[in-house]
């Protein structure tokens, strides 16, 4: 994978944003929180993954605990070629599914409203006129 493609590829999950940060660090975050951090200048990739998966990358070359986050289990690759692509799909989407479960309820909200807008207008369509039947039947009671 390239630059481009990683880019692609992270943009590509629910409520994925990008932002340059620390010189040449593009950031991809879900709800504010980072899920994988590219670099630009000097192309290297940094994510987060399972201890157990941890383990086993940084026994490989080009792959080492990443600066400053390792003991969070985070590993940077060295060059972008260091895992083969359909592998390396793997690990930023468990990842983001690791990272996306500690975003904000806010962020992870969006999402799921965005795939049932439709859903949600019917039932709050339902419940206004369950309201307006009951405002009625009870008016009709006072009013006896």
């Amino acid at each position: 994978m390239n630059v481009d493609s990683i880019r692609a590829f992270c943009l590509s999950f629910p409520s994925a944003t990008e932002k340059l940060q620390w010189g040449d660090e593009l950031c991809f975050k879900i709800g504010g929180k980072i899920f994988v951090m590219l670099g630009l200048d000097n192309p290297r990739l940094c994510f987060k993954c399972a201890p157990e998966v941890f383990a086993e990358l940084i026994e490989q070359e080009d792959i080492h605990p990443a600066p400053y986050v390792g003991r969070y289990k985070w590993v940077m690759l060295d060059r972008l070629n260091a895992v083969p692509d359909f592998e390396l799909e793997d690990l930023i989407r468990q990842s983001y599914d690791m990272v996306s479960v500690k975003a904000p309820k806010k962020a992870r909200a969006s999402e799921k409203s965005k795939t049932s807008k439709k859903t949600s207008k019917k039932k709050s369509s339902k419940t206004r006129s369950s309201r307006v039947r009951r405002s009625v039947a009870a008016g009709t009671r006072a009013g006896r």
